[in-house]
């Protein structure tokens, strides 16, 4: 099956209830929203968060995100995700969807590590049988040992990062959708968690990141859109980095050549 992303002019709004009309605080919503505030049939002041989007993301797609923040990236990893629905326009997904946005988000700290592992698959759709055949895997890869027969409570963050690390990239997505690249854990199992995500990525066929990491985007990505007070202001393919080594060569040529004309 073929997975794609569609959206035609989505818009994402949020209602803003008791907003007294102090002078000051409605300057403040104006400046950190681009001055996008409107106000609905009940005189409640309207937030835009996304306005009138529209794209498609294909097959083979590495998309990058960028802008700064409050610039509407989040709230659209958040849409493709499901959390949010726009209040007006069409988005149409093809494939299975998985999302890293927070991979600790439906941990119950009062349920051991194993316990928690059934829950987040029960929540990701996936059957019984299929969350137990990931069981071992999961465990093995968070080296938590005999802390998964322990309420998560007891975990240390880092701990519990792991666990959830664990879970969250024990899924097969057809598109892969990220706030930031993920790192987690000591020196040792961020080397180990890197190539897992790097394999993660590698098999889905769209990849969504959002990222303030221009290196980053260079490297994984292959097409970049720029985000400005919840509109796209600028889509274009990535330029590849130049390689290490041909960088340090040109650097030295400069060098050299800066030498010679001293």
């Amino acid at each position: 099956m073929t997975s794609s992303i569609v959206a035609k002019d989505i818009s994402v709004a949020f209602p803003i209830y008791e907003n007294s009309h102090r002078s000051l605080k409605k300057a403040v919503l104006n400046l950190t929203t681009g001055g996008r505030i409107g106000q609905d049939a009940g005189k409640h002041a309207i937030v835009t968060a996304l306005d009138r989007l529209s794209f498609r993301f294909a097959d083979g797609e590495r998309v990058a995100l960028v802008g700064h923040n409050g610039s509407g990236k989040t709230t659209l990893l958040r849409t493709l995700s499901g959390v949010y629905a726009p209040v007006s326009g069409e988005l149409h997904t093809r494939g299975k969807i998985a999302s890293l946005l927070d991979v600790s988000m439906g941990l119950d700290p009062d349920a051991t590590g194993f316990e928690n592992i059934y829950l987040r698959g029960i929540l990701d759709g996936l059957r019984p049988a299929r969350i137990r055949s990931k069981i071992d895997d999961i465990a093995e890869f968070s080296e938590l040992g005999d802390y998964l027969n322990l309420p998560v409570r007891t975990y240390s963050s880092g701990m519990m990062l792991r666990l959830a690390f664990a879970i969250s990239t024990s899924v097969e997505a057809d598109i892969l959708i990220m706030d930031e690249w993920l790192s987690v854990g000591d020196a040792d199992f961020s080397l180990k968690a890197a190539k897992r995500l790097d394999e993660l990525v590698g098999k889905a066929s769209i990849l969504v990141l959002a990222s303030h990491d221009p290196k980053l985007v260079a490297r994984v990505c292959n097409r970049q859109i720029k985000m400005e007070h919840g509109r796209i202001v600028s889509d274009e393919p990535v330029v590849a980095a130049a390689p290490a080594k041909e960088e340090a060569a040109t650097t030295e040529a400069a060098g050299l050549a800066a030498s010679s004309v001293g």
